[in-house]
């Protein structure tokens, strides 16, 4: 598990080699997440995860510190520990996180799914209605939303303006679009408005939400896409040289950087298009935990998500660390055979 207030430390394996500047494959390789002094994962899953404290003591050669013991309501459950708590079985697990309560308070971390103590330890599992004709109750299976998707952000402005601890569940029901719909929403326009707080008023996450009224059970997952917003703004100077030198050296039509996205609410990626027939690859993906690499198509250049691709067809890592000089990337790019 996650120990509250330390989901900022986690790293993969992926930020791990990309810290020593090298590939990923490079660290598999060589087996060091495999010895014996190595921190041990915070998680059993297939994505390991591990406490970025301890591993940069690993790194240094000192002493790896212990984490925390005692059981906090924040600390962060994955899938299987959420199921052992609650003495169920994972399939159970899997239709209960679903359900608005329990999604309503997904944080990914690394890519992997996690939730509160509280809410997996005090959640009670609604029962089910149903309503003729339909087969069951909220919106009929395949409709489609009702709100375009251009739309949806302005409209849940304005239901945020009048209910600032508006849900998921009430979204769906006032605007007519899927849960998962609203929630995304949701949270994106609650993460901004955190953002821009924190920013102004130099508040944490949780200080911001209380500042604009929304209740903490509620903004969790907004309040760690808040931190990356912010994070997203600060690298903006940064990816402004990278989109002038790539202009500069005459593999982008353009000099503006593009926007920086979340994939997952607690990484910042930009993918830049490489539009020039002399380009050494289609396009180009920052992610500020893995760094760079090439990405083989210019319509979706991020691939599934935010999962970092092993090299191969058309991806290249580039072992130039996270936020290297322009000049350094360009000349990776150069080295591409």
């Amino acid at each position: 598990m996650i120990r509250a207030g330390r989901q900022h430390l986690v790293r993969t394996l992926a930020d791990i080699a990309a810290q020593q500047g090298i590939a990923v494959q490079t660290l598999l390789n060589s087996g060091q997440h495999q010895a014996d002094d190595f921190p041990a994962p915070l998680n059993a899953g297939r994505t390991r995860l591990y406490d970025g404290e301890q591993v940069d003591a690993y790194l240094a050669g000192l002493p790896v510190p212990e984490l925390p013991t005692a059981d906090d309501d924040e600390d962060l459950l994955d899938r299987q520990e959420a199921a052992a708590l609650r003495g169920e079985p994972l399939s159970v697990w899997d239709r209960r996180k679903k359900e608005a309560a329990v999604s309503e308070h997904l944080v990914r971390v690394g890519g992997v799914e996690h939730w509160p103590r509280r809410v997996v330890r005090d959640y009670t599992p609604s029962p089910r209605r149903r309503t003729s004709g339909s087969g069951g109750g909220g919106r009929p299976t395949g409709a489609g939303d009702q709100v375009p998707r251009d739309q949806l952000p302005a409209r849940v402005a304005q239901l945020l303006d009048a209910d600032p601890a508006l849900t998921a569940a009430a979204t769906t029901d006032r605007l007519g679009v899927h849960r998962n719909t609203a929630q995304a929403a949701l949270t994106q326009c609650r993460a901004q408005r955190l953002a821009d707080v924190m920013e102004q008023c130099a508040l944490t996450a949780a200080q911001a939400a209380a500042a604009l009224g929304y209740p903490a059970g509620q903004t969790r997952r907004a309040g760690v896409r808040a931190e990356a917003v912010l994070r997203g703004r600060q690298a903006r100077p940064y990816l402004a040289a990278v989109a002038q030198a790539l202009h500069a050296r005459g593999w982008s039509s353009t000099d503006t950087p593009p926007a920086v996205q979340h994939p997952e609410d607690d990484v910042c990626m930009a993918a830049f298009v490489l539009d020039a027939p002399a380009a050494p690859a289609p396009a180009l993906v920052w992610s500020e935990r893995h760094g760079w690499r090439t990405a083989p198509s210019r319509r979706h250049p991020f691939g599934r998500g935010a999962a970092w691709p092993p090299p191969g067809d058309g991806v290249r890592h580039l072992a130039t660390g996270l936020a290297p000089a322009p000049t350094d990337l360009v000349k990776a790019l150069l080295s591409i055979d």
